[in-house]
């Protein structure tokens, strides 16, 4: 993977064996629990799918803002993109991709905060990469065919598991069980010799206790810049008990990505003349020929296994204990030309009395990593009083290391073809309470208490190893007042704290970084409308902040600075016109800013004042607008205006990414039948019908290298839906 490569690690000693008892123990007690399980009284199916991330999830009782995505909707939208593309429309999302069409690497930013300041949960168990912070849904193509919903949380939120949430939290529920089987075959093909190819089946309920479902899908795309390829397939499979007052499911999901490196980007003067050109790979051979070495690829296989027990103790209890591991091990592989010797560990050469100590190679940057533990919760729910108390504990262990795979001068070398062996591993509790309390019938009350502990060693970061931990502690509390039955208003206050990740460790001394999260809100919620105002104001201290610039491997570069702030308002709403007519709009106005910045010129430091934070625009807006003429039937046309940005935190006018206006449209018509198929569906999408030739995202390495990221013009993507 590319973020995460350079933070490469090594295991411990004893680890291995730890981890084989771990397991064990863990594989006893989930064989006892899935027996206690089944001593349950069974007579009646209950859905209790919700109750595994509601101990990560917001509510209308939640003085918080947060947008749904349901399964309906996500499905109106599922050709091939990745996750990302899927929350462009959202409110304060802005989302981009390397290759430019939406496959391959692709990434979000909310209310300017990157993925890795956002707190992302599967089931409610954490997905960011420990190390990095970040979230690369690469390794999961497909996976929005396997969701029940999608939460997204703005500001702090109620992120209990995984890292602190400094912009927002992705919440992610997987399938719920059918009662009755059922299968699903999709097939789309899309511009850039795209496509996509999903099949799914459930066998509903066997014996009315046992459910078995799968999904294996497999997607190709040649990229809108040149051979930005990504060969992506990917798997499902859960196993569902279900009792009077039990839920276990097993679950078991990953993908494999081979993607052609493209997170260089475009200078300026290329952007104008040959917008898709991309220099990954690209080398001199002996005859002075300009070639691009075929395999600089990224190739990562990420592999998920989750168990989770629900328990209904009683109307009031009910329990949640999950375990969890994830294997992910990969590399990317690069040509590279004229390397000394010694970098390497190799032994100068001599050929015909001359010293040879410079070579071209291959090489491959490895990343092989195990993460794993336990979250859990107990609920207590009564007319006023809602309480979650819980937490998680939870390892990571990484090895990094590095391997020439081919080099144009042979020489001994003092370890084989090993070039460096690092490692890092994380220690990671957390403890939490949450509680919504209602007063009387208008006025509630929330609180949330996290305590959050870090241990984290790793080297070859710099010169000298990484052995820190961290101690947190993050209280959050507010009100919501009914002002009637359809409308509240609502204020809270919430604290987060974070670790640097290990590309932070890579470029300096970092610190770690405090966020005081202010958030008013009213909501109105009637049968054909639904409206949210939401005004924030986010005061960060020591805040990590992007310099625009990226790490040879695309990690994006921070540094702590003093203090900064993002206050804004956002605007959200859904409105049932007619039956057959709706519109769901949102804009977000802002003002993102770093207060005294001290920039570093390279002659000296030099105090700017207050400046414009990076990658942060000052206006985003977002609109569906859908007309459904009969049944079965939709038309919707997608908007989506992002204002300027700077690329850096020094206000370079030089060092901008330019407002943008895209519109897609979108046709889907489904044919209910009652023979062969339960019902045909099609869908089509005509992306960037304006032919908008636009840049989502860019980079500053300082000195007036600017580069950029373009994304794809004018697309089409069309699919069909066969289910049984």
């Amino acid at each position: 993977m590319k973020t995460i490569f350079e933070s490469m690690r090594q295991e411990p000693v004893g680890s291995s064996q730890k981890q084989s008892k771990w397991i064990a123990t863990l594989s006893c007690t989930l064989f006892s629990l899935f027996l206690f399980s089944q001593e349950k009284d069974t007579t009646k199916v209950q859905q209790l799918d919700q109750v595994l991330v509601s101990a990560t999830r917001a509510t209308d009782k939640t003085p918080m803002p947060f947008s749904e995505f349901t399964k309906k909707e996500i499905a109106q939208r599922n050709l091939g993109q990745d996750i990302p593309m899927l929350l462009n429309f959202l409110p304060s999302v802005v989302s981009t991709s390397d290759a430019g069409n939406g496959f391959g690497y692709t990434y979000f930013r909310v209310r300017g905060s990157d993925a890795t300041r956002i707190n992302v949960t599967l089931n409610g168990i954490p997905f960011n990469d420990s190390e990095s912070q970040g979230t690369y849904f690469v390794d999961l193509p497909d996976f929005a065919s396997s969701l029940q919903s999608i939460q997204l949380q703005r500001g702090v939120g109620t992120s209990t598991n995984g890292s602190g949430a400094f912009g927002a939290s992705l919440n992610l529920l997987t399938d719920s069980y059918a009662t009755k089987s059922a299968a699903e075959i999709s097939n789309s093909v899309s511009s850039f010799n795209s496509r996509k190819s999903t099949v799914k089946f459930s066998t509903g309920l066997l014996n009315d206790h046992f459910e078995l479902a799968g999904r294996v899908s497999n997607l190709h795309s040649d990229g809108y810049v040149d051979r930005g390829f990504s060969d992506l397939k990917s798997y499902f499979l859960q196993g569902t008990y279900v009792g009077k007052t039990t839920l276990v499911k097993a679950l078991v999901f990953g993908g494999q990505e081979k993607t052609y490196q493209s997170w260089y980007g475009v200078d300026a003067e290329t952007l104008q003349s040959n917008r898709t050109y991309n220099f990954a790979g690209m080398y001199v051979d002996a005859n002075g020929v300009t070639q691009f070495y075929s395999n600089q690829t990224d190739n990562y296989n990420q592999d998920h296994y989750q168990l989770h027990w629900n328990e209904k103790i009683s109307s009031k209890i009910h329990t949640n204990l999950a375990f969890h591991y994830t294997k992910g091990k990969g590399y990317y592989e690069e040509y590279q030309q004229n390397q000394d010797f010694a970098t390497y560990g190799l032994v100068p050469i001599s050929i015909g009395g001359q010293t040879i100590d410079k070579t071209d190679l291959v090489r491959q940057k490895w990343l092989d990593n195990d993460f794993f533990g336990t979250t859990f919760s107990g609920n207590y729910t009564t007319s006023t009083t809602e309480l979650v108390v819980g937490g998680s504990a939870n390892k990571y262990n990484g090895k990094h290391f590095g391997e020439i795979v081919w080099a144009q001068y042979a020489s001994n070398s003092n370890n084989s073809n090993h070039y460096y062996d690092y490692y890092g591993n994380k220690e990671e509790l957390n403890l939490f309470a949450k509680l919504n309390y209602s007063l009387n019938q208008k006025l509630q009350f929330y609180a949330d208490l996290q305590y959050r502990f870090i241990s984290y060693q790793a080297n070859g970061v710099f010169s000298n190893s990484v052995s820190e931990s961290f101690h947190f502690l993050n209280p959050k509390a507010g009100i919501t007042y009914k002002v009637t039955k359809k409308a509240a208003l609502y204020f809270s206050y919430a604290r987060a704290n974070r670790e640097p990740n290990r590309t932070d460790y890579e470029n300096g001394n970092p610190k770690a970084e405090t966020l005081d999260d202010f958030e008013l809100g009213w909501r109105l919620s009637t049968s054909n409308v639904q409206l949210n105002f939401n005004a924030y104001n986010m005061m960060y201290q020591n805040q990590l902040v992007l310099t625009g610039a990226l790490d040879p491997v695309g990690n994006p570069i921070r540094k702590n600075i003093g203090k900064s702030y993002r206050i804004g308002l956002e605007v959200d709403a859904t409105i049932e016109c007619t039956k057959k007519f709706s519109i769901r709009q949102n804009c977000t106005i802002s003002d993102n800013k770093n207060i005294d910045f001290i920039n570093d010129s390279g002659s000296g430091l030099v105090s700017l004042g207050k400046t414009n934070s990076a990658f942060s625009p000052k206006f985003i807006a977002g609109s569906i607008i859908t007309y459904r003429p009969f049944n079965g039937f939709q038309f919707s046309v997608l908007s989506k205006y992002v204002s300027e940005q700077f690329l850096s935190n020094i206000d370079d006018s030089n060092s901008k990414l330019q407002d943008y206006f895209i519109q897609d449209l979108s046709i889907g018509y489904e044919i209910k039948t009652t023979k062969i198929f339960k019902s045909i569906g099609f869908l089509g999408m005509l992306n960037n019908i304006y032919n908008k030739k636009y840049v989502s995202n860019g980079a500053d390495y300082g000195g007036g290298y600017v580069y950029y990221f373009p994304q794809a013009g004018i697309n089409f993507m069309i699919g069909m839906n066969l289910k049984f």
